[in-house]
């Protein structure tokens, strides 16, 4: 064998070698990118603050004008568009007051965020319930519930459909007109 025949194989198999570092160096940025980048998480949807605007309260009643920062946390890397949506307020499993989450999106990685005011009164609870106790104690137990629908936009191709839940919990206090102990899961 001659020394350019040498020369040659050793340079035919540098140049395949480094094909094959190619290849899985690809491979493993593509893997990286569609489980990091392309995997579709969970929204987020919260009652950041609630106030109390205007409030009537007796021994056995009470009607309440809440407004609230309603917040949709999106942390994909493609949009979240949702539909319209009804929450409730709820006292003791009673629907005491509704309100829209009107239709918008929320942008990839960022929160939206936007006031709503609801009305909540006591025209549907049960008179056998602990209202009139709960309104002499000076705090009144709500929640509030809501499921958005909607879909996730990655890279303006794919669609996926996704929906988030908000699920609160709160305390109007009677005496101070403010809002304590408020939760959200």
């Amino acid at each position: 064998m001659t020394n350019t025949n040498k020369d040659s194989r050793s340079k035919r198999k540098k140049c395949l070698a480094y094909i094959v570092a190619g290849v899985i160096a690809q491979t493993i940025i593509i893997v990286l990118f569609v489980l990091l980048v392309m995997r579709i998480r969970n929204l987020k949807v919260r009652i950041d603050s609630v106030s109390v605007e205007s409030h009537t309260y007796t021994n056995s009643s009470f009607s309440v004008k809440l407004n609230a920062e309603i917040s949709v946390k999106n942390t994909n890397f493609g949009e979240f568009k949702f539909d319209n949506s009804t929450a409730t307020i709820s006292y003791n499993g009673t629907k005491v007051g509704e309100f829209t989450i009107i239709k918008s999106r929320a942008k990839f990685r960022s929160t939206k965020r936007f006031n709503v005011t609801v009305t909540a009164t006591s025209a549907k609870v049960s008179t056998k319930s602990l209202l009139a106790s709960d309104l002499n104690s000076g705090q009144l137990p709500l929640t509030s519930n809501a499921k958005l629908s909607g879909k996730v936009h990655l890279l303006m191709i794919f669609k996926k459909k996704k929906s988030a839940e908000l699920s609160c919990s709160m305390a109007v206090n009677t005496k101070s007109q403010a809002i304590e102990n408020l939760t959200c899961k």
